[in-house]
């Protein structure tokens, strides 16, 4: 169970240094092996490879952007948690 408002996703992201995002979001979009992959609030569960590229998150005002080259997501209705390792690329994990 989600301590977010129903409607919304909690998003929680862990790389090689620890915790690197843990926001409430109304979307997610994923680059997995096979394309990009958007989640709303209700998805069905699934484990998901990612593979490089953005991971990003929004909600009405914000989007928050991480720059990832692989890893694991878990997705549930109501939840998006992933394991990544990061790109060398530097970003900002906080919404812009």
């Amino acid at each position: 169970m989600s301590l977010f408002p129903a409607g919304r996703l909690a998003v929680t992201v862990i790389g090689p240094r620890g915790l690197e995002v843990e926001a409430d979001a109304l979307e997610v979009s994923l680059p997995s092996l096979d394309g990009r992959l958007g989640i709303l609030p209700g998805h069905r569960p699934m484990i998901l490879a990612l593979g490089r590229g953005t991971l990003t998150y929004k909600d009405e005002a914000q989007e928050g952007r991480l720059n990832i080259r692989g890893g694991y997501a878990e997705i549930r209705p109501d939840s998006v948690l992933a394991f990544v390792e990061r790109s060398d690329e530097e970003d900002d994990p906080s919404p812009s």
